[in-house]
């Protein structure tokens, strides 16, 4: 699908909130294959739920669709299980797409087909899902297992109801859905909590729906009730009349109980979307649209009916999600055919009355009827519909879990001869430069850049803001894929900001402080959504980083050893590489070598201090699995041997030891040293030619007791650094590029202490640019190539 360019007053606009961040980057850059929008949607009036970029792989929009939503043009959404559960007729979902065109919109049916949820669905399809037998119901709680099947390769089909289709609906930006009745609180609900899942979605999925209110045989007061508490808005269509209204009960006019609020046209509901969207307010609008009074049956008519399919259902045990099927097909053997016209003749007052709504507020939202606001208000970036993209498998080497951001780097400046370092509680002068960072982000680019044929992946989030957008722009002008970038607005979470770290270094550039502000990672979670990440693309090496929670951190190394990756964790600081060793209560324990979850990682001294602390308050270091490992390496003589391999200043601050307490969980870790190199520790299997080649003898830290059946022995090699750098330029970045190179070059197929110096390399020139990581990277691709190739 081709992405359509952004309006040029849109793109001045963008352009000039990114001055303010300091973005580095050139107009070409910024919006770069995002889709275009009126320019209204600038105001903030666009629906806040765009598809994230992460979700083109699994949410198919129709391009009809994608390029209604970001024009702004009147959409309306239809749920398909009117369609797939009806009974209707199969010509029922061709009759209202015309309907809805006749009257000026855009219709979008809603279904789940093949195991892919999907926005615009044709009525090909419709059919296909009406003459399949295993086409089920699907609501909120059910479409992340249709989609998960999918993924495994066990195609369902769908029909979605209120719940699913509103949710859907939201995801793809679509404003007003128009249908049949909605579900309710059913009798009794207060002891068999038998409500329907229909009105939790509108309290908290913001789409407004049209339709002729609840069934007669819910309990309608309870069903209010519920739906105030929620904090749905509820307003019935007066349709003529004044005074007082009644909440309409489906095939009747009236229920007995009065509407929370009145609504009188058409351009009073649209007004009321726009101004939910406006303040913000993420629960959904119900719009209630009496049945036309020539095919209303009144309610007493339909009471005896009603009461006698109601007795019949308890009798017969039909309850839950098969009670409401179950009356409604013994109402249209009780009451005849008077139901079946009743149910054809509201669905079509209600798919009119929503696109009459949709076209009103495409009114509203186009430049030449937009309020003006006053400048204090706050209005949100503009929300872009990327082109949707179906599931599909691609090759990959290395996928990346892990934050992106915005990086400031503030150097300290000063003309003073040998004062470097900045002075608390004062203001410091200082040079200060903004580029695209975040630790994942700085490993994927790394891998990116220094191998042409590496396929390098990032999965990460950023807000739905300018900084964002910023973001993903940048990540697409370096050529990185965007698939699995997800973004999210505040309707997840309050924290939804697009990340951002600031360094301050001293006069020489070393760092003296650093303040995150990583949220979004934190405070968000989508495990079912990681592991299809990892299940579609199948990377030859996963990396994790320590931003993610505790949680997610587990939650992701468990999906790359579900689909047999090598994992690599970047620790990422101090106090968030001890996620790696949290207490593990209800998550899974990370698993010991030689079935280790973790295959290497790349902690600096503080972070390996902090994993071992961790490990040891948590009880890591106490099972008896662990000591049978730790027995095999057959430890004599260690502190010699230590200072040996490293050097006494490294044996007294426990680095060397520190490693092994590590090895069963880690059997590979490489210990960043800065200026002083890296150390290697690693475990080798009994078979590992290293311990039987001269040139590797002296780094042979330790031999296994004889006939082991999987510890050979220990490998502790200290690399000093490839070179001093005396000019440094930024000091952001360098561990992440050496981590990146080093994956890259194991993604090949190359053994870790081949390719330890030329990550080095890498490192050494992201100290020499102001960018995080270094654009001339490719300069290494040839030495990486040749080292990954060393047998």
């Amino acid at each position: 699908m081709n992405p359509v360019r952004l309006s040029l007053p849109l793109q001045r606009q963008a352009l000039g909130r990114c001055r303010q961040w300091r973005c580095c980057h050139s107009a070409a850059q910024i919006y770069q294959d995002n889709t275009t929008v009126k320019p209204s949607a600038r105001r903030g009036f666009s629906n806040s739920s765009s598809v994230p970029s992460a979700l083109r792989s699994i949410l198919h929009i129709s391009d009809e669709v994608t390029e209604a939503v970001a024009a702004n043009k009147p959409v309306v959404a239809l749920e398909s299980t009117i369609y797939t559960h009806g009974a209707l007729g199969k010509d029922l979902a061709k009759e209202h797409e015309q309907l809805v065109r006749s009257h000026g919109g855009i219709p979008a049916i809603i279904a789940i087909v093949d195991g892919v949820p999907k926005v615009g669905v044709s009525t090909e399809e419709i059919l296909r899902l009406i003459e399949s037998e295993g086409t089920v119901k699907v609501s909120r709680r059910d479409i992340s297992y249709l989609v998960g099947m999918g993924l495994t390769g066990r195609k369902i089909h769908g029909g979605t109801t209120i719940a699913g289709t509103m949710l859907l609906a939201r995801l793809a930006g679509i404003r007003v859905f128009g249908t049949g009745g909605l579900g309710g609180v059913h009798r009794g609900g207060e002891n068999s909590m038998d409500v329907s899942a229909d009105l939790t979605e509108l309290g908290r999925t913001r789409v407004a729906v049209v339709s002729s209110g609840c069934k007669g045989f819910l309990d309608i007061p309870r069903t209010l009730e519920f739906l105030e508490t929620q904090g749905c808005l509820v307003s019935t269509f007066a349709d003529g009349r004044t005074g007082e209204i009644d909440f309409p009960a489906f095939w009747a006019r009236d229920s007995g109980t009065k509407s929370p609020s009145i609504v009188y046209n058409e351009k009073e509901a649209a007004a009321m979307i726009l101004a939910q969207e406006q303040l913000g307010i993420e629960s959904g609008l119900f719009f209630a649209n009496p049945i036309p009074e020539e095919f209303g049956i009144p309610a007493t008519e339909m009471k005896a009916a009603i009461e006698q399919a109601i007795a019949e259902a308890n009798e017969k045990g039909f309850t839950g999600s098969t009670n409401t099927p179950y009356i409604l097909s013994r109402l249209k053997q009780i009451a005849g055919d008077s139901v079946v016209v009743a149910n054809k003749a509201l669905v079509r007052a209600n798919l009119v009355r929503a696109t009459n709504i949709a076209v009103e507020l495409s009114r509203m939202l186009s430049p030449e009827t937009q309020p003006t606001t006053s400048s204090n208000v706050y209005h949100a970036s503009p929300k872009v519909q990327p082109k949707p993209t179906p599931p599909v498998e691609s090759k990959t080497d290395i996928l990346v879990a892990g934050s992106v951001a915005i990086d400031l780097s503030c150097d300290y400046s000063t003309s003073k001869a040998g004062d470097i370092a900045p002075q608390a509680h004062v203001s410091n002068p200082a040079h200060i430069s903004q580029s695209i960072g975040g630790v994942g982000h700085n490993v994927a680019l790394a891998a990116h850049l220094v191998s042409r044929e590496a396929q390098v992946k990032l999965c990460s989030m950023v807000g739905d803001d300018v900084a964002g957008s910023t973001v993903i722009s940048s990540l697409q002008a370096s050529g990185l894929d965007t698939t699995y970038i997800r973004k999210l607005g505040h309707e997840y979470h309050p924290s939804c900001r697009t990340a951002q770290y600031v360094a301050v270094n001293d006069g020489s550039k070393n760092l003296v402080l650093a303040m995150a502000d990583m949220g979004i990672f934190s405070d968000n979670s989508f495990p079912e959504y990681w592991t299809s990440a990892v299940a579609a693309t199948k990377p030859k090496w996963l990396v994790v980083d320590g931003n993610w929670s505790a949680a997610d951190v587990k939650n992701w190394i468990s999906a790359g050893k579900q689909h047999a990756c090598s994992v690599a964790f970047e620790p990422v600081s101090a106090e968030k590489s001890r996620r790696l060793f949290s207490p593990h209560k209800g998550r899974p324990a990370l698993r010991i070598f030689p079935h280790a979850s973790i295959d290497l990682a790349s902690p600096n001294t503080y972070e390996l201090q902090a994993m071992y602390s961790a490990a040891k308050e948590n009880g890591y270091l106490d099972s008896a699995e662990w000591f049978e490992v730790i027995d095999a390496f057959n430890m004599r003589g260690a502190r010699d041997k230590f200072v040996r391999l490293t050097s006494a200043d490294l044996t007294d601050a426990g680095v060397p030891v520190q490693t092994i307490q590590l090895l069963p969980y880690i059997p590979t870790i490489v210990t960043k040293l800065g200026a002083e190199g890296a150390l290697l520790t690693t475990i080798l299997k009994p078979d590992d030619p290293r311990l039987r080649d001269r040139d590797t003898e002296e780094f042979i830290l330790t031999r296994s007791v004889p006939g082991h059946p999987t510890v050979g022995g220990i490998l502790m090699r200290l690399y000093p650094p490839a070179e001093r750098v005396e000019n440094i330029v930024s000091v952001n970045g360098i561990g992440d590029t050496f981590l990146g190179v080093l994956v890259s070059g194991l993604a090949q197929g190359g053994r870790v202490d081949h390719l330890i110096d030329v990550a080095q390399s890498g490192a050494r020139l992201s100290l020499k640019c102001h960018e995080s990581v270094s654009p001339d990277l490719n300069r290494l691709e040839d030495q990486l190539s040749r080292a990954a190739l060393l047998l």
